[in-house]
């Protein structure tokens, strides 16, 4: 006995995942389903609903595609089409959830050539957001420091949620709470002082206050600035310079042909 064929959205959900040529693709999502709770204008696959799924299963050809064709659409909230820019930053926040670098890479990139769009990197993560997260702080949290990294080179700004927490308060509460992934969590910090200074922080008092563990982890010239003693320590202001210089979408092979000392190449390296 022969299998029902799929219902539409079965069936497209199925070629995404399976990473079904970009022209398939593109037949499966214009097809018209029928769905009793559905809108009339809601019976087929948005651009935002397929760029949903490219991130969930990787599939970054058609994703390249939605962003190269439909900029605009396919980085809107599903449910508030209706909106010229987007509030939340969705897919920025499902990239770095299932770690897809070179998708976040596309998107960012797409939102940066269109001016109405170029505050999307800074928006909060999430659909029903509650704090006011931005992308660096779910990629901080997710020790995504690839990620962090990428996000601050384009242009994101690490200002805080609603609860008064950087991104940098991020990375030194997890510093402080648990010695596990310390050179992703080194990371995190060592990029964000690199494009960004501190800003105010909640975890101040604890710098001060535990100081001798801060000092051994940080060293003593990135911890008396980090508390407000002293200037930025000169080699973050002579590296910080230098990345200025750089082209964000060939940073870390420019970062490789830099004739600077290897350790501080290491910086840039993304092995456990």
């Amino acid at each position: 006995m022969e299998r029902p064929d799929p219902h539409p959205l079965d069936r497209f959900h199925r070629a995404v995942r399976s990473h079904e040529s970009v022209g398939k693709l593109e037949d499966l999502r214009s097809q018209v389903y029928f769905d009793w709770e559905d809108d009339p204008e809601d019976r087929s696959y948005s651009p935002s609903d397929a760029l949903r799924y490219c991130v969930i299963h990787n599939h970054v050809p058609y994703a390249r595609y939605l962003l190269s064709h439909f900029p605009e659409e396919s980085i809107k909230v599903p449910g508030l089409r209706h909106l010229q820019c987007p509030r939340y930053a969705l897919h920025l926040g499902l990239a770095i959830t299932h770690n897809r670098r070179e998708i976040l890479t596309a998107i960012i990139e797409a939102s940066q050539r269109i001016l109405h769009l170029r505050p999307y990197i800074n928006m909060e993560t999430y659909f029903y957001p509650v704090d006011g997260r931005t992308p660096l702080h779910l990629a901080c949290e997710l020790l995504r420091s690839d990620l962090f990294l990428i996000l601050l080179r384009y242009g994101a700004k690490p200002r805080p949620d609603l609860l008064g927490k950087t991104p940098a308060d991020v990375v030194l509460t997890k510093l402080w709470s648990s010695k596990d992934n310390m050179k992703r969590k080194i990371q995190c910090l060592d990029y964000l002082l690199l494009f960004a200074p501190p800003g105010t922080l909640q975890m101040r008092r604890s710098l001060k206050e535990h100081s001798e563990y801060w000092r051994t982890l940080l060293g003593e010239d990135l911890y008396t600035f980090l508390i407000g003693e002293t200037p930025a320590p000169l080699a973050l202001l002579s590296m910080k310079k230098v990345l200025q210089q750089l082209a964000p979408d060939n940073l870390l092979i420019s970062i490789q042909r830099l004739p600077i000392p290897q350790n501080l190449k290491n910086m840039f390296s993304f092995g456990d």
